[in-house]
């Protein structure tokens, strides 16, 4: 039997264009939960757009965002509605939002990768993605991970560098990482999404997508029947 969001979700793209229906259905096709990102107290809207524009360019659907001291704040011209295509999930809740969010992480099956070039760390390169899903730490602009971050990580990458700057912007940082990363993920790894992770997001994506999206699911549940959705 088909599910309630499958059959919703072909009812509102009846709504959409057919060029951006076939967009919806070929880029979920490279969507990925193998790697998530995690940025902790970013205070420069220029860079926190930066970062949610590459994960989305790559394909990474979660993007998590700790606030402990700095507001997330991202720039729409920078961004360029990356944010609308993703799953951001805020950590501003406990009295350590980054302890929180490892732990979260940890509990989803993810190991922990800090990207710092002061650790034993390897080269971004060099990260066996054989070993489970990843959760790319980065941290503030200046200082870089928190002490928590350094003490909790499960491993530590280094971006190769051949000039006098001891290390890139973290947008630069974020993109090279994630593809250098998604350049790996092979077929025999279990990257892609689930499907009813592909009906929950596609869903998501077409309400975006039209107007009054609300108004159109009280006129489907007029029609829907379960019994014969599928």
């Amino acid at each position: 039997m088909k599910s309630y969001n499958k059959a919703l979700y072909e009812y509102l793209i009846g709504f959409i264009s057919e060029q951006r229906r076939d967009k919806f259905e070929n880029y979920i096709l490279n969507r990925t939960r193998y790697i998530t990102v995690a940025v902790e107290d970013i205070y420069q809207t220029h860079n926190a757009s930066a970062v949610l524009r590459s994960a989305e360019c790559f394909g990474v659907q979660d993007v998590h965002i700790i606030e402990n001291r700095n507001r997330y704040r991202p720039s729409a011209d920078v961004a360029k509605g990356a944010e609308k295509w993703l799953s951001l999930h805020y950590h501003n809740q406990s009295e350590n939002n980054t302890l929180a969010c490892i732990q979260h992480l940890r509990n989803e099956g993810y190991r922990i990768v800090a990207t710092t070039p002061h650790e034993k760390d390897q080269f971004i390169y060099d990260l066996d993605v054989r070993k489970g899903k990843i959760a790319l730490f980065f941290g503030t602009e200046i200082e870089g991970i928190s002490e928590e971050v350094r003490r909790e990580a499960d491993e530590f990458v280094k971006i190769p560098m051949f000039g006098f700057t001891e290390s890139f912007n973290i947008s630069v940082s974020a993109a090279i990482c994630l593809y250098e990363i998604k350049q790996k993920l092979t077929e025999d790894l279990p990257w892609q999404l689930s499907e009813q992770e592909k009906e929950d997001i596609l869903l998501t994506w077409v309400k975006q997508s039209v107007r009054e999206p609300e108004l159109l699911e009280e006129e489907f549940l007029k029609i829907y029947n379960p019994e014969t959705a599928g």
